[in-house]
């Protein structure tokens, strides 16, 4: 029977975060959470990935990539994804997924992809370094859904033009060439937005200083949150951006809604200690990132278990992946 027919109606799912940095707590509550969620849930089949080749698109050190793969699925272990129910895999591990994206990039136009807004906020942010590969990205992550046939992706509003170019390579594919590609959906899970600490946007780990690292100690967290940006502590009512606005998005994310209308009525009364809401957020946060460091820590010791883990996750996604590739080959008469 070919590898990738399945045994059962369960929707494929396929997610990844880039290893450009360890990861943060915008990873955790915002991509991590849901992927346990989905992992959980018998109604899908769970593909999870590390995008090491979506991280090389961008000014990088080697020595700096091959240490944040590593932490990456540690950091997938470690917070609760279980090889025995997900497919954990490394991006490059699976060199398919290159070779089925030219392919796919028969079937696009450069127009259609100087056109992608994300492109060109990359231009903005890399001026000196516009490299084919990020004009290639969203090509590539056509690729990364599709080998695997995934119908549901779980990706922020941001991605929904890359999405987009997914469903369009799915179309042009199975009209030319009468294959089966799902045209996949975007797939919202219980995620949270996390701002960053500079008060500016979300936690990013291209901003310093914007993040709180899930590796992070307690005075390292104490010592991050002591950084941010504040005010005098009184006024009419809290301000809705910067540093404190920040703060108290934190606080309703890991104490509660009730500390949060707390703090509120001491800003709009007799003033607030920072200091105080700080330190109780710090132990707050650290008391959630505790236990998924302790298994970090077990996890950072048994090499021979995360070794197999990611060479029989690469196994299976290969075997499903050749078995794709082989279709699409056979039809565009490579084979």
């Amino acid at each position: 029977m070919k590898d990738n027919i399945r045994t059962n109606t369960r929707k494929r799912v396929l997610s990844g975060i880039r290893a450009n940095s360890r990861l943060h707590l915008g990873n955790y509550l915002g991509a991590i959470k849901g992927m346990l969620a989905l992992q959980e849930n018998p109604d899908f089949e769970t593909f999870y990935m590390v995008a090491d080749l979506h991280s090389i698109n961008v000014p990088y050190k080697p020595e700096d990539l091959k240490k944040n793969i590593r932490h990456v699925v540690l950091d997938y272990l470690a917070a609760g994804l279980d090889p025995s129910k997900s497919t954990i895999f490394v991006q490059s591990h699976i060199p398919e997924h290159i070779e089925l994206s030219y392919l796919f990039a028969t079937e696009l136009t450069v127009a259609r992809m100087l056109h992608l807004p994300t492109y060109k906020e990359k231009i903005k942010q890399y001026p000196d370094d516009v490299n084919m590969a990020l004009l290639y990205y969203p090509v590539l992550m056509a690729s990364d859904i599709l080998i695997y046939k995934a119908n549901a992706v779980p990706v922020g509003d941001d991605q929904l033009p890359h999405l987009e170019v997914t469903r369009e390579v799915a179309r042009k594919m199975n009209e030319k060439y009468e294959l089966d590609f799902p045209e996949p959906d975007q797939f919202k899970t219980e995620g949270h937005y996390v701002p960053s600490l500079t008060g500016e946007g979300k936690m990013s780990k291209s901003v310093e200083g914007s993040y709180i690292l899930l590796s992070d100690t307690q005075n390292e967290i104490r010592e991050k949150l002591a950084k941010v940006p504040t005010d005098s502590g009184r006024g009419d009512k809290i301000p809705e951006t910067g540093g404190v606005a920040s703060l108290f998005a934190l606080v309703e994310l890991f104490e509660t809604i009730e500390k949060k209308e707390d703090y509120k009525k001491q800003y709009t009364s007799d003033g607030i200690k920072y200091s105080e809401l700080k330190s109780e957020l710090a132990e707050a946060i650290y008391k959630e990132l505790g236990p998924i460091q302790k298994r970090r820590t077990e996890l950072e010791k048994d090499e021979f278990y995360v070794d197999n883990v990611i060479q029989e996750s690469a196994k299976k996604a290969r075997d499903i992946a050749g078995q794709t590739l082989k279709e699409v080959k056979e039809k565009m008469g490579l084979l």
